[in-house]
């Protein structure tokens, strides 16, 4: 298995979610474009999100979607292909359509991402540990006392998990047991291969130098 670590920001870094219903349109897209169906308006037109992951829809997935995580001006996804070109045909089907979602609710033309869209392949298994960490910390820029979590400085980590666990708009809640968008997410394989992923933020948090175990090269094949 190839896992990306997607990221993609606003042109000239502006701010790509407003409010919460164009994260929750996003959260939507991440859902319905996740399909070999065409994109279409007719196809995809917007459900209320309490219909997002609902049986009746039926879809056959591309990708997977392992975690992910939404920022005011930028997205992180952590992805890998179901079907053979399925991460160009997810990433542009999402991009696509949430620009034109974005550009008609606010009366605006043009471009709303930042160029090309950056995929990173991981290539060793201490970078697919800290990359998990990395997207779900991403939040910590948005409260006090934890802003230099990159160069390991949190004042309190226990009131920074607190602040994951209640952030809505990443994959954190569901790794941690409890239930915000399952339907768009594969957990199963960082928690067969990491084990308690809510245990190992917070030694992460505190420690990140000790907690750059290795990962078996099995769960990178």
């Amino acid at each position: 298995m190839e896992l990306y670590h997607i990221l993609n920001r606003g042109t000239e870094k502006r701010t790509i979610y407003m409010d919460d219903r164009d994260r929750a349109r996003f959260v939507h897209d991440l859902f319905e474009f996740n399909d070999t169906k065409p994109a279409s308006n007719v196809a995809y037109s917007f459900r209320k999100i309490m219909d997002v992951g609902h049986p009746y829809i039926e879809r056959e997935r591309i990708v997977d979607l392992h975690a992910w995580c939404l920022m005011r001006n930028h997205y992180h996804l952590l992805v890998s292909e179901r079907t053979e070109g399925g991460l160009i045909s997810f990433m542009r089907k999402l991009n696509t359509g949430y620009t034109n979602y974005f550009n008609e609710r606010y009366k605006r033309s043009g471009v709303l991402f930042q160029g090309k869209t950056k995929k990173i392949l991981i290539h060793s298994s201490a970078h697919f540990l800290h990359i998990l960490h990395y997207i779900h910390l991403n939040p910590l820029d948005y409260l006090s006392g934890a802003r230099e979590w990159r160069n390991s400085r949190v004042a309190d980590s226990t009131k920074a998990k607190a602040y994951l666990e209640k952030y809505p708009w990443s994959s954190y809640a569901d790794y941690c047991g409890r239930k915000n968008f399952p339907s768009i997410l594969t957990t199963e394989f960082f928690k067969e291969s990491i084990g308690n992923v809510e245990k190992e933020t917070l030694s992460y948090l505190r420690n990140p130098a000790k907690s750059s175990d290795k990962l078996p090269e099995r769960f990178l094949e």
